[in-house]
């Protein structure tokens, strides 16, 4: 009986294990519904943007911007963006390890901003030279404030505090993946992408007042929103994590309790067996009296 008793307990506890783990994947698919409509009107803005960058920064090759030009690398930043809560399967483990390892290669000294509660606990603990960090930021994340850390960036780098700065997240793919992204920040860069195989066409377009102080103008502005894409992509990218580890845990869960009940029933068929073949025996030692 104390059998039956244990295995009804941990039934009991597994029940209420998979009612938490199956709410938290519903809370997670809203949540993800949210970041993903986030992205999606990000999306736009940055492309064009970029297309527009791309055409400018092609002409104003001699362009003298600290922000532009890449120097010896002496120290550099590392900005690691990951998540304020765990149970998202890999998703900070992975970046946690790939974030390790970069430092360890690194020739140069290293300085950190992290970005998440997981991320700060870790290089806090591991004793690491972290000049900043951001906790709770996706409770309400908002561009003002993602302006903000680019500001508090740019203003280092440009004061030659470190002169390289490079970001690790996860981007989001879909909900059962996310691709690990390190992303040189700054000395800006911007790859020339080709659609379709076909180069960009050039246009000659006239702008006003004149390249140099338009890309000026640009680079802050394009720095902000590389940098706020990049939170909405580590976003969404932890709520679809989250969501596929809780519905998976809740399916382990599900699992288990089938298990667990066939245990019980062999266990209470050996109990009564057990009495059976007891009473029967006391019967016969009876009889035999």
């Amino acid at each position: 009986m104390a059998i039956l008793k244990e295995i009804r307990n941990r039934v009991g506890a597994i029940k209420s294990i998979q009612k938490i783990t199956s709410a938290m994947k519903m809370i997670a698919a809203a949540k993800l519904r949210k970041a993903q409509d986030m992205i999606l009107s990000a999306r736009p803005f940055a492309f064009k943007l970029d297309e527009l960058f791309e055409h400018i920064i092609a002409l104003a090759e001699d362009s003298n911007d600290e922000l532009l030009k890449e120097r010896e690398v002496k120290s550099q930043l590392i900005i690691v963006v990951t998540s304020d809560r765990g149970l998202a399967g890999a998703f900070n483990t992975n970046i946690l390890r790939y974030a390790e390892k970069l430092i360890s290669e690194a020739q140069n000294d290293i300085h950190l901003i992290t970005i998440g509660k997981k991320s700060s606990d870790y290089f806090k603990k591991h004793k690491y030279n972290i000049i900043e960090h951001y906790v709770g930021i996706f409770d309400n994340l908002n561009f003002e404030l993602s302006s903000e850390i680019v500001q508090k960036v740019v203003e280092g780098y440009l004061e030659h505090k470190y002169d390289k700065v490079q970001i690790i997240y996860n981007e989001f793919k879909s909900i059962i993946k996310q691709n690990i992204i390190c992303k040189t920040f700054l000395p800006f860069e911007l790859s020339v992408e080709e659609k379709d195989n076909q180069p960009l066409v050039e246009i000659d377009y006239i702008y006003e007042p004149g390249l140099k102080e338009i890309l000026n103008y640009l680079i802050p502005r394009q720095l902000d929103i590389q940098f706020w894409k990049i939170l909405l992509e580590s976003n969404a990218a932890e709520q679809g994590a989250r969501m596929t580890a809780m519905e998976t845990a809740t399916n382990n869960a599900n699992d288990l309790i089938k298990e667990l009940n066939i245990a019980f029933n062999r266990a209470r068929q050996d109990a009564i067996t057990t009495e059976l073949i007891e009473i029967v025996g006391g019967a016969e030692a009876l009889q035999g009296d």
